[in-house]
């Protein structure tokens, strides 16, 4: 069956799109940033600039954002952080081609590394290796239940990359990858921000408290504007595994059971 124009989302149609302040180039498949996902940006810049000990070695954060899509929430955190540095990741070609393409149009390429990575195989953290430990991990992870996913809009369906939404059975597969990882990434009370199905809060408190080993708090939930539980503040509470200056020797990171 053929698809009517009129179905394509108007941010491809018009090619580009603001997403807090900044005009992004959209292109299809890659995923289009909500106004939720404006949300958990501020919410991130609120916790940094509270925070005076959240700073790396140049005097900014160190920023690692999983599947950057666009480049909407790394590009908006480097606007606004000026001290900071980003590296972003994603699995899909095409996203990272148009996160290089923003972060060029908005003159920030010289701050931010991009990298096609899945995060979701064995040995994803030695990439991150050079850069030592992070102090923020922020992702808008695929996390759609799959059974909902022939809920979504059909606009969505035919033209946005169902990899980015799609987060398996519970939503939630790439999401302890993530956990896994960040893990194994950040400083000693270094912070995760997620966007989250707002049945998540309650699965992922669970599963965090079910693996001790990742040293892993979830210390807050906000709701987005529509009053649904729909981020997260997790909060690395032990010191990091191995020692980052030194090539990270010893074990490898947990691995994620499933």
């Amino acid at each position: 069956m053929s698809l009517e124009p009129k179905q394509m989302p108007v941010q491809y149609i018009l090619g580009e799109w603001d997403f807090q302040g900044l005009s992004l180039k959209m292109a299809p498949p890659v995923f289009i940033p909500r106004p939720e996902t404006e949300e958990l940006v501020e919410w991130v810049l609120e916790e940094v600039t509270q925070r005076s000990h959240v700073v790396g070695a140049q005097g900014g954060p160190l920023i690692l954002e999983v599947g950057c899509g666009s480049g909407a929430i790394s590009l908006s955190l480097l606007s606004q952080l000026p001290q900071s540095r980003v590296i972003a990741v994603d699995k899909g070609e095409a996203a990272i081609c148009l996160t290089h393409e923003n972060a060029q149009r908005l003159q920030l390429q010289d701050r931010i590394r991009i990298m096609l990575l899945d995060v979701t195989l064995e040995g994803s953290w030695a990439h991150f290796v050079p850069w030592g430990p992070m102090d923020l991990v922020v992702s808008n992870p695929p996390y759609v239940f799959h059974q909902d996913m022939e809920q979504l809009a059909p606009e969505i369906r035919s033209y946005e990359d169902p990899a980015a939404l799609d987060g398996g059975e519970e939503g939630m597969d790439v999401i302890t990858h993530i956990l896994a990882l960040a893990s194994w990434l950040l400083k000693d009370s270094g912070s995760i921000f997620l966007e989250v199905d707002p049945r998540h809060p309650e699965l992922i408190g669970s599963w965090l408290q079910s693996r001790p080993d990742l040293s892993l708090d979830l210390v807050a939930v906000r709701r987005d504007f529509c009053g649904r539980p729909r981020f997260l503040h997790i909060q690395r509470s032990g010191p990091q595994h191995g020692c980052p200056t030194d090539a990270w020797p010893g074990p490898q990171p947990p691995r994620v059971p499933g």
